[in-house]
């Protein structure tokens, strides 16, 4: 039996799930979280094979909380279902241990191997991002800005795209001030960009936030 967590902010996202996985005599969902914070909670009380992981959320987003589940929960499979596209963020985040990840419009059967194939210490590769990580073989250097960030720059490039203080940022990530602008400087030279308003246009046009 593959024990589930699901994590989305949507009820009736979570209540489709639940039912669709109830169909499958292998799958069992024992818990249910609406937010990064509760995520974490979550795998801290509860025993889970692979969480099903939404990105976009209020508060703390999916992206903020893998690093941390990662950290408290390293044996968890972590499988991203987001409504952003494979090219805007699968291949950053399987670098910061997803084990998987898939758009919400994939066959729902797509989703039931997924979670089976990293509940056996797999991850999933679908066909979109099989491709993505083919492209990006063939022209090494030329991949996004973005894609060269650190986990913990990428994570500080969304925020302050978004508007985000530099006090809210080190408040939610845990960090110092002075760390957070540390990275604010790193993710800047290596994007070549030099304000955060070059940021939020950036992440606009690259479709990273909405």
């Amino acid at each position: 039996m593959i024990k589930i967590g699901i994590v989305d902010d949507h009820a009736i996202v979570r209540s489709g799930l639940r039912q669709f996985f109830s169909d499958h005599v292998d799958l069992r969902v024992v818990g249910e979280a609406a937010s990064g914070r509760e995520a974490i909670d979550l795998v801290r009380t509860t025993e889970i094979d692979v969480l099903v992981l939404d990105l976009s959320m209020p508060g703390q987003s999916g992206i903020d909380a893998l690093a941390m589940i990662r950290a408290k929960a390293p044996d968890i499979g972590v499988l991203v279902l987001s409504a952003y596209p494979e090219e805007h963020y699968a291949l950053n985040l399987i670098r910061q241990g997803a084990s998987g990840y898939l758009n919400k419009q994939c066959d729902s059967l797509e989703i039931v191997d997924a979670i089976r194939a990293i509940a056996l210490g797999r991850r999933y590769i679908s066909a979109s991002v099989a491709e993505l990580l083919a492209q990006q073989l063939g022209r090494n250097s030329d991949a996004p800005p973005h894609e060269q960030l650190s986990e913990r720059e990428f994570q500080v490039f969304l925020k302050l795209a978004k508007g985000e203080t530099a006090g809210a940022i080190a408040k939610s990530l845990s960090l110092s001030v002075k760390t957070v602008s540390t990275y604010r400087t790193r993710l800047m030279e290596k994007m070549n960009l030099s304000s955060n308003s070059d940021l939020t246009y950036y992440a606009l046009k690259n479709k990273l936030i909405d």
